[in-house]
């Protein structure tokens, strides 16, 4: 019942958001209505478990969230200065890198944020290893990709 009523607040406090409308009672049952409607359909679907809203996750996942941040910052000043050059060094290529975190949860959240990382896409998800293609020989960085990995697997509570 904990994760509905937080799922409510987060949706309603969503829709105030991007709505912008708080003076309008019509509007604002409407809105009430569509945040209920939302949060049932997701309690009746089972989607409120554990795997799908991790709160244990929620206070260390900001701080991988910045430093990912950062990451895609600087692979797309990477890839920017290919696209803008001349003669582009590109050298694609595929690779494997271990997947250390355990959970689903914390797999889906590193092979996303290999592809949400400009130059880089997750493949193809196994077991115990991901593979990615890369753009170039600098964005094919095993040891650093395999760093992002440890880092999600930190942040699930899972130090390896």
């Amino acid at each position: 019942m904990g994760r509905f009523i937080i799922l409510v607040l987060v949706l309603a406090a969503l829709w105030l958001l991007l709505s912008g409308y708080f003076d309008h009672p019509l509007l604002l049952t409407f809105g009430a209505g569509s945040v209920l409607f939302a949060a049932w359909l997701a309690r009746r679907a089972s989607v409120l478990d554990d795997d799908s809203v991790p709160a244990s996750l929620f206070p260390r996942i900001l701080g991988y969230w910045i430093w990912l941040g950062g990451e895609i910052g600087k692979a797309n000043l990477m890839v920017m200065r290919q696209a803008l050059a001349v003669e582009p060094k590109l050298s694609p290529k595929l690779f494997t890198v271990p997947n250390p975190p355990h959970s689903t949860v914390g797999k889906v959240t590193f092979a996303n944020s290999i592809t949400l990382t400009p130059g880089t896409v997750s493949v193809d998800m196994r077991e115990n290893e991901i593979l990615v293609h890369g753009l170039t020989e600098e964005l094919c960085d095993v040891a650093a990709i395999t760093d992002m990995g440890n880092r999600v697997a930190r942040t699930e509570g899972r130090v390896k």
